[in-house]
């Protein structure tokens, strides 16, 4: 096969995507024809360009580990999401789920793994996914269209941080027609990108194949989700939460038993860090429970490593089938293994029975019927153990019991190094080595040694005081490690090494001494091979000398607040010192030769370094003193110039440092500050030529200077974190995004276990401090144009923002040209207003939405408002209108006396200067309160008043908000859809079947005001009498008799009477024709109308055809024209 010839590569062909590629192209023919043309398409592209370009955000989740990538499958009920996630895991996991509850999380590539989580149809479970979904398929039934559900989940992501949405199409299989599927796609992609963007995904899904979405469907969709890229959200980029995948309760049974359950539970969380780094001893906030406190944090081993970290996995270019196969699923039966919240269920699959042994059982279902028969546990397993150290030995290693008990810390760790601190020989150390797994789990190894046993050491063993341990009672019993603690010494070696804590005995300090002792014991037995000989002791050494003198990691010793005084001197870590070997040792056997410093000092562990006399010499000085006083405040600003000229050296002088190492120091003269001068706008001269010279730098904009500037600040973040270990690490950083760690929360409601339900998502959200405190907050709202109706001052409302949901009584107000913050009695229609509540301080511009209730079975939409926060300022005043009214009961041209507008003097001192008007416009202000009535005061007016005015005084009342916080405690119920707050009068009253109080002083009743009679102007007669005559009175009173044309009667003659007669009937025949004269030409006016309308019918279908002609002829014309101006024309017209 090899040698067969292979068939060449066809050569590319050039398609000419451009025009520019064609031969013959002309740059100007295309060019615009005027300068405003071009100037407008330039503009154009800088705007398109611009409109690609987004706030440069720093990127907390690290590049090598990042966590899974949280993939929400949310829609309403009914429209196929355990189809779509069990179809998904199969495609990446090749596993069939029976029962999906809870995160499940794969493995999709070699740098990327995913966590699959359903929502159900709650909005409690909606408002949580929403917040921390990276990744959300939106199911939408294609046969029945979008839903309520969709658009309110849609409005929440809105409202908390727009992650990526991908639209999924299902039950599409019910709609027949084809024309009717086109339009039904065609209309939900329209209106889906309306809701996204422009250009948001749909995928379609046709139909379910054995339970499954089709393979070739699911496949696409998975090489899409796979290859998505994820902007951080600003919310989510300060702030830490991890989504628990597991749960367990560790609070005693027997507390539990006790109290009857109802007792606080210590509870553990399992879950993959995100967000930011969580740092230990950080309250969190568990969305539906409460704020928490974090007892202890600790990092796990990942269940779902990365394939990537394999170095075998990185030679390959696509990641093997193999390591796909992983799939950590705590809460759901995978595997066989289901998490209860009492216990972990094996399931074994099929029908048997233990005391049947003929039937053919498999590798997994012999391993839990051995677990069922098992009579022994592990710690009596290996007791009975027997370890030979060679396979040629012939007899086994033996434990020598004693009545002596190994310390948890320093046993366990010394058993793990694997050397005995006590120069014992290799039988002995063997014994405690065996044990050493043992001790490290039981936490304690109780060994006995009965009399006459030959254990190989030449001495027993001597017990030595140690320091009495604070946590717990001391059972066991430490030994000596060198001759000095057993007291073989004089009164000043044992004294130095020994400390007294408060009300405790005194203990000792390890030193570097005490462990020469193991090279004075020497093994008695004649039949040990000269290689056993100092076997321990050679093996220290060796050690040691690698390790060189071991200083305390004062880091761990500042973070961990946990350890004290007494455990920090009983490290065993510390205890582990060089061990001496005897001079006559010939046998190089464990020994590494390597070369040692000669004379080396011992260098202690002290917090007070110790100085010699030389170096206090150095400070006497007066040049080396000079030349660091311009460092200080109370120095010259100018450095020596000895300093200066050091400053100002170019690149070149320090490279070329180290080759100049050799020369006298003599010869090298300081510069003089003009030199100095000079050197420093040189340098400034050659780093501005660098940077205008160098062509990339030259094209990077503000944007890519943001983004170079991130990118070297996050490098220098984590290479200053490079060194420490991880123990270190995360007591200084916390714990990093990505790691899987397991969280102990104390004082959690007993009702969160009791009613646990994998179904709804469990978060641990971690708390900013400044997010611990209560306060009044001020937001921007506005009411949801889709909420039916309107938002009431001081109703309770349920408002989400941050991780907390929480039920608040807002007041909501306008700010009234800058001068105040008024008061509305309702939300304002079609734009914002501001609300304040109290509640947990959240940061500013932080999105929220709120709710009038959380209940599933309410109708319309539920999002009753989104808005953002503004401000936490305490110092918020919101003011009402107030009007105090009163009326005049003394009047003296413009001054009145006001009475029944307050109830005391006092009140009147304060209001004094306050300006008032009546209600007919009179303006006046308020001068002195008087002595009676109570509550009366003297005022002035611009006119005088009237006895019937009412006179009013416009005043703010200040207003504020209740103190109400009502966390939504969803989580502790066993419905959880049915959590229930503070509700309304009129709402407990229709539920309670309650009827409304009546009072009789607030019942509406009809006003009749009687009508008001002004008296007449009178006018003095003297005064009448000097008037003009054009200004006095014309009152004339009305006629009350008849006049005397009224009165007299008219008598016709008989002529008279022929002639009226006559001119009657002259009129009724006038009358008679017009009549009939009106009604022929009326019906001529109709015939005319008729025949005019039916000529411009004729006329408007002639013009009709006159301009469809007219159009016909114009489309070819710019056809014609088209064409010519594409290529001339592909042929000749055909004649017709």
């Amino acid at each position: 096969m090899d040698d067969r010839p292979h068939k060449p590569h066809r050569e590319k062909k050039d398609k000419g995507k451009g025009k520019e590629k064609q031969k013959g192209f002309n740059e100007k023919a295309f060019a615009p024809k005027s300068g405003r043309n071009a100037d407008r398409q330039g503009r154009r592209k800088v705007e398109r360009d611009q409109t690609r370009l987004h706030v440069p955000l720093v990127n907390r989740t690290p590049d090598d580990e990042p966590p899974p990538v949280i993939v929400a499958i949310v829609g309403p009920p009914g429209v196929g999401k355990t189809t779509l996630l069990k179809s998904l895991v199969r495609r990446y996991a090749k596993q069939t789920l029976n029962d999906a509850k809870g995160p499940i999380t794969v493995v999709s590539g070699k740098k990327r793994r995913l966590t699959f989580i359903e929502c159900n149809n709650d909005l409690n479970s909606m408002i949580d996914i929403g917040k921390i979904a990276d990744l959300v398929l939106l199911m939408i039934d294609g046969s029945f269209g979008f839903e309520m559900e969709t658009f309110e989940f849609l409005n929440i992501l809105q409202a908390h941080g727009f992650p990526k949405v991908i639209g999924v199409l299902t039950h599409l299989d019910l709609i027949k027609k084809a024309a009717t599927l086109r339009d039904t796609k065609k209309a939900l992609k329209k209106r889906f990108w309306t809701e996204i963007h422009a250009g948001a995904k749909l995928f379609y899904l046709s139909g379910v194949l054995n339970g499954r979405y089709p393979d070739s469907e699911i496949l696409n969709l998975s090489r899409f989700i796979s290859v998505m890229k994820f902007r951080p959200l600003v919310f989510r980029n300060a702030h830490t939460y991890v989504l628990a995948d597991r749960i367990e309760d560790l609070t005693p049974r027997e507390l539990v038993r006790t109290s009857g359950g109802k007792c606080d539970r210590t509870v553990t969380m399992y879950g993959y860090v995100r967000g930011t780094h969580l740092r230990t001893g950080a309250r969190v906030h568990i969305p539906g429970v409460g704020d928490m406190a974090v007892k202890s944090v600790e990092a796990l081993g990942d269940p779902c490593p990365l394939p990537g970290s394999d170095p075998e996995q990185e030679k390959r270019r696509k990641l093997s089938e193999k390591k796909k196969l992983v799939l950590h699923a705590p809460m759901s039966d995978v595997g066989g293994v289901m998490y209860d919240k009492d216990a972990v269920w094996i399931n074994v699959p099929g029908s048997f029975s233990r005391g049947n042994d003929d039937a053919v059982q498999g590798e997994g279902e012999q391993m839990v019927m051995d677990l069922q028969e098992a009579g022994a546990t592990l710690e009596d397993v290996v007791a009975r153990s027997q370890i030979r150290l060679l396979g040629s030995s012939s007899k086994n290693l033996t434990v020598a019991e004693e009545d002596v008990d190994m310390d948890d810390e320093g046993g366990g760790d010394e058993d793990e190094d694997g050397f005995d601190s006590q120069g014992s020989d290799l039988d002995d150390e063997q014994n405690f080595d065996s044990d050493a797994e043992e001790d490290d789990d039981e936490g304690e190894a109780s060994t006995s040694q009965p009399k006459g046993i030959n254990t190989g050491r030449a001495g027993f063993r001597q017990p030595t005081r140690t320091i009495p341990s604070s946590s717990k009672q001391r059972t066991e019993v430490e030994y000596a490690e060198s001759d000095s603690e057993l007291g073989d010494d004089d009164n000043d070696a044992e004294d130095r090494g020994r400390v007294r804590f408060d009300d405790e005995q005194d203990g000792d300090i390890p030193s570097d001494e005490q462990d020469e002792d193991d090279a004075d014991e020497d093994d008695e037995d004649g039949e040990t091979p000269k290689w056993k000989q100092h076997l321990s002791a050679r093996a220290h050494a060796a050690l040691s000398s690698t390790r060189k003198a071991r200083r305390k990691d004062w880091t761990k010793l500042i973070y961990a607040t946990d350890l004290s005084p007494q455990e920090i001197l009983r490290d065993p870590k510390e205890g582990e010192d060089e061990a001496a070997v005897e001079d006559d040792m010939v046998d190089d056997f464990f020994q590494i030769k390597m070369k040692a410093g000669a004379g080396e000092e011992e260098i202690l562990d002290r917090s007070k370094e110790s100085l010699s006399g030389d170096e206090l010499k150095r400070w006497e000085d007066e040049e080396m003193l000079e030349s660091i006083r311009h460092l200080f405040i109370t120095g010259e600003d100018n450095p020596p110039e000895g300093d200066e000229g050091e400053t100002f050296r170019d690149e070149d002088e320090d490279e070329d440092e180290d080759a100049n190492e050799g020369e006298d120091e003599d010869s090298l003269k300081p510069l003089d500050p003009a030199a100095a001068l000079a050197a420093k706008k040189e340098a400034l001269k050659r780093k501005f030529d660098a940077q205008y010279d160098d062509p990339e730098s030259s094209k990077m904009d503000f944007y890519e200077e943001k983004k170079d500037e991130m990118a070297r600040q996050l490098a220098l973040n984590r290479a200053e974190f490079e060194g420490l270990d991880a123990e270190a690490r995360a007591l200084v950083e916390g714990f990093r995004p990505g790691q899987y760690v397991r969280i102990e929360l104390s004082d959690v409601p007993c009702e969160l276990i009791e009613n646990f339900d994998p179904v709804y998502p469990l978060i641990v959200g971690g708390l900013l401090p400044v997010e611990e405190r209560f306060g009044f907050v001020q937001v921007r709202i506005k009411r949801h144009r889709w909420f039916t109706r309107t938002l009431k001052n001081n109703d309770p409302l349920i408002v989400s923002v941050g991780w907390r949901r929480f039920q608040t009584v807002p007041i909501y107000s306008l700010d009234d040209h800058s001068i105040r913050m008024r008061m509305l009695k309702y939300t304002p229609e079609h734009m914002h207003c501001y609300a304040t509540f109290y509640g947990p301080i959240s940061l500013p511009n932080t999105g929220f939405c709120a709710f009038n209730s959380l209940d599933g079975s309410a109708p319309g939409f539920r999002i009753s408002a989104t808005g953002v926060v503004l401000n936490i300022d305490r110092s918020v005043k919101i003011v009402k209108k107030i009007k105090l009214t009163g009326v005049p009961y003394k009047i003296y041209k413009n001054t009145a006396f006001v009475k029944d507008m307050f109830t005391s003097a006092l009140e009147v001192v304060k209001f004094e200067g306050a300006n008032i008007r009546t209600v007919s416009g009179i303006r006046g202000q308020i001068k002195k309160a008087m002595p009676k009535p109570d509550g009366a005061f003297r005022a002035t007016f611009e006119d005088k008043v009237l006895k019937s005015d009412i006179i009013f005084l416009r005043a703010w009342y200040s207003v504020q908000p209740r103190k109400f916080y009502n966390p939504v405690t969803s989580l502790l119920l066993s419905d959880k859809a049915q959590w229930k707050g503070m509700r309304l009068t009129g709402q407990v009253r229709r539920e309670e079947g309650l009827k409304t109080p009546l009072d009789v002083n607030s019942t509406y009743k009809r006003i009749e005001r009687p009508a008001r009679r002004f008296n007449p102007l009178i006018v003095p007669k003297k005064l009448q009498s000097a008037l003009p005559y054009a200004s006095k009175p014309k009152v004339m009173l009305a006629q009350r008799g008849q006049t005397y044309l009224q009165k007299r009667a008219v008598v016709m003659e008989p002529e008279e009477r022929k002639a009226v007669a006559l001119l009657q009937q002259i009129r009724a025949l006038r009358k008679d024709q017009v009549m009939r004269r009106n009604e022929k030409k009326g019906e001529k006016k109709a015939e005319r109308q008729k025949k005019i309308a039916k000529e411009e019918a004729f006329k408007s279908e002639k013009e009709k055809e006159k301009r469809k002609e007219y159009m016909r002829v114009a489309g070819q014309k710019s056809k014609r024209a088209a064409e010519m101006e594409e290529g001339g024309g592909r042929g000749k017209r055909r004649k017709t």
